[in-house]
């Protein structure tokens, strides 16, 4: 069968085939783009699964792997592509009227066309506006981190970080918490250790939760709360609940401008994203587990029918973290500031009894 000049000029292409530079039809059948990068995400199992192509002039196309795309493949210089002379309202894949088949010329011989007449000069080809993508709209954009003027508000540690512990132990001979995670922190603080990042955390919680001391609280904490984001989970966690126990006790003490750095500090994560489709899904998910956070009410009424104080104290502490970490956000589209301030003051005084 001989191939049109249509059929050469679109073809069908499977997606997880698709390279930078590959020119697609987009899903509303009229206009092109070029396609600047390709990101293959996998799915649990680790099999091909989405296609992120990066579009030429903004926005990202999301293909499943297995399906077909229509690629427009370059003009050739032996090929016209009648596609090109065509209206916008044309269909591309209509080459030719009905009834004036037009067969492909002989090698060597050019092709004639019927209605010229000898001693006139061929009609020009209509030229084709140039079609322009628009970019999908923008990302909402993230929180911008602290300057250095502001981060210059933390003050920098009394000494070594070893040294910092040992003056809470200090502070705090008789209080058995305080001396339980100092003696584990005395053999030395190791900021690239999960386990010792959550005892820190720990101690300052101890300390301002337990003992209301928030000055040593707030100097331990600040061992954690200048670290940088390394795009570990794990340690990040301990980091992130230090920057909300911080934020909060400089609210409370009327330090507005420093509480307002590790506000900033906390959102750290938000801001590592560049691609735009990724850190929009990113901003969904974000939202959603503010709107919708564990507040752990089953374990704790759990514990109280069960006459477990323990239990129950432990959960409430983990309640109390999750909702400074929702006060250092701002609250969420579902409580707000006011119903936050009130519920850390209940836990606050439920596990201080």
């Amino acid at each position: 069968m001989t191939e049109t000049p249509a059929a050469r000029h679109l073809r069908e292409q499977q997606a997880g085939s698709l390279t930078t530079g590959n020119l697609i039809l987009l899903p509303d059948g009229e206009r092109t783009a070029e396609i600047h990068q390709v990101e293959l995400e996998r799915d649990d199992f680790g099999a091909p699964a989405l296609v992120l192509a990066s579009l030429t002039g903004g926005g990202t196309l999301r293909i499943a792997v297995g399906s077909s795309v229509t690629v427009v493949e370059e003009q050739s210089d032996d090929v016209t592509h009648l596609a090109l002379a065509t209206s916008p309202s044309q269909d591309i894949g209509q080459s030719l009227e009905p009834g004036h088949p037009e067969e492909p010329a002989e090698a060597g011989q050019p092709a004639e066309s019927p209605q010229e007449q000898p001693g006139e000069k061929p009609a020009p080809v209509a030229a084709v506006p140039a079609v322009v993508v628009p970019p999908l709209p923008p990302v909402p954009p993230a929180a911008n981190g602290p300057s250095e003027e502001e981060l210059a508000l933390i003050p920098a540690p009394a000494g070594t970080p070893e040294s910092v512990v040992e003056a809470a132990a200090e502070a705090h001979p008789d209080a058995m918490g305080v001396l339980l995670l100092t003696d584990r922190l005395a053999k030395g603080v190791n900021f690239k250790s999960g386990s010792c990042l959550k005892d820190l955390s720990d101690l300052a919680h101890e300390l301002f939760i337990t003992l209301k001391d928030a000055e040593s609280s707030l100097a331990v904490a600040d061992l954690l709360t200048v670290l940088p984001y390394d795009g570990n989970p794990g340690r990040w966690a301990s980091v992130e609940a230090s920057l909300a126990l911080a934020s909060y006790i400089c609210r409370q003490d009327g330090q507005n401008e420093r509480a307002a750095v590790y506000e900033k500090l906390i959102r750290t994560p938000e801001n590592q994203e560049t691609d735009p489709f990724k850190a929009r899904m990113a901003a969904k998910v974000r939202q959603r587990s503010l709107n919708e956070p564990n507040l752990y009410d089953k374990e704790i009424f759990r514990s109280i029918d069960n006459s477990n104080h323990d239990a129950e104290r432990e959960w409430r502490l983990l309640r109390l973290e999750s909702l400074l970490f929702l006060r250092a956000h701002g609250g969420s589209e579902t409580i707000g500031m006011g119903e936050l301030e009130r519920r850390i003051s209940n836990e606050l005084e439920a596990v201080r009894a």
